[in-house]
């Protein structure tokens, strides 16, 4: 059983809506409120706010009403600013680069980008909610992949190797080293091995402590 959390879930469709609440609450976390649009999201978690009722995380649609373009994606990028400490993952139904590197902008701590269709594979889902409310990092695979498609474009990267580059991708989407080993098939130390050399080439100084990893996600994000 994953650390109990709490959740406000912003999604037009109620029957998703719905659905997500159930999924989270049969894991035993706590859906506090459930809205359907980026004004009633922000005000909720005002409310929350002043009552010391804090969420966790926000999941949040990109679209919602009333144009259906990017009132979500808005509100959780205000909420990230007004709220530093409260952990948004947005969902989407497609890839859209514009909204990621948005949301992503000046920090990676508790934020997530998922595409729908995670949404059915339950156990990723809800450990993504998990890691994002506890200030991790949670990204879908193919909004990555066409992260790293465009910055093999970019300078910035282009002293990391082909494997370097899978492994800082592997980051991005927010997994630890030995996470990263499972998926490479290779030992913890080869992924430690590699990731110090990603901070070295990328310029991260061991003074950055831990915070090296994130600005290494940042900075490959960023390119």
């Amino acid at each position: 059983m994953e650390d109990r959390v709490r959740v406000v879930i912003a999604e037009d469709s109620v029957l998703l809506r719905e659905g997500l609440t159930r999924l989270l609450t049969d894991r035993g976390h706590e859906v506090v409120a459930g809205v359907g649009d980026g004004d009633a999201l922000v005000k909720t978690i005002a409310e929350l706010d002043g009552q010391g009722e804090l969420p966790d995380v926000v999941v949040a649609d990109v679209r919602m009403p009333p144009t259906h373009t990017d009132e979500g994606v808005r509100a959780a990028v205000l909420l990230r600013k007004s709220h530093p400490g409260l952990g948004v993952l947005v969902l989407s139904q497609y890839v859209e680069e514009r909204y990621a590197t948005e949301l992503l902008a000046g920090s990676s701590h508790g934020v997530g980008y998922l595409l729908k269709d995670r949404v059915a594979e339950v156990r990723e889902f809800v450990d993504a909610v998990v890691r994002v409310a506890q200030g991790g990092t949670a990204l879908d695979p193919e909004v990555v992949a066409q992260l790293l498609g465009r910055s093999r474009k970019q300078d910035v990267l282009a002293g990391l190797t082909p494997r370097e580059r899978e492994v800082l991708g592997l980051m991005a989407e927010g997994r630890t080293n030995s996470a990263i080993a499972r998926q490479l098939v290779v030992s913890d130390g080869a992924v430690e091995k590699h990731v110090s050399n990603i901070f070295l080439k990328l310029g991260l100084s061991q003074s950055d402590g831990d915070h090296r990893r994130v600005l290494a996600v940042l900075t490959y994000l960023n390119s």
